[in-house]
């Protein structure tokens, strides 16, 4: 999956049977997975709840990571995902190669090819249950992300 130009980025494989990420501290050497964190880093810095970093590689052909958190209020949300994409471009110069639906705010999807964003409200977030969808993939601890961390009281 991480096969692809996009900006000024080499043209690189990556093997997920060499270094899987297991977390965080774990010393990686799989960009998509460093990718994942930053996402995860960027969206707890905006204060998401419930992080959730999802390795699908081995499981799906769509991405290797899914992020998935939410956010508390349409504004929150599209600020989660406006911090998203700004660390990214920041850090790995990259942007999106789709973004959908930021302008409603309930449920923003970011594709950056190997990680795939979804940053949903509590409603949605519990309606879909994509958590549930992709039971067998390895969940990856995210040491920054606190536990319902912007939830209102």
């Amino acid at each position: 999956m991480s096969d692809y130009i996009q900006g000024n980025l080499p043209l690189q494989s990556v093997s997920e049977k060499d270094s899987p990420l297991k977390s965080l501290d774990g010393g990686m050497k799989d960009l998509s997975g460093q990718l994942a964190i930053t996402v995860a880093d960027a969206a707890s810095d905006r204060k998401a709840g419930d992080i959730v970093v999802l390795r699908v590689a081995d499981v799906s052909y769509l991405a290797d990571y899914f992020v998935m958190l939410t956010g508390y209020s349409r504004v929150q949300v599209r600020a989660i995902a406006q911090a998203i994409e700004d660390k990214v471009e920041t850090e790995w110069q990259r942007r999106p190669l789709r973004t959908e639906g930021k302008a409603e705010g309930s449920w923003v999807l970011q594709d950056y090819g190997d990680v795939i964003v979804h940053i949903m409200m509590p409603k949605e977030r519990e309606f879909y249950n994509l958590e549930a969808f992709w039971v067998n993939a390895e969940r990856i601890a995210v040491p920054n992300a606190d536990e319902g961390g912007g939830k209102p009281i």
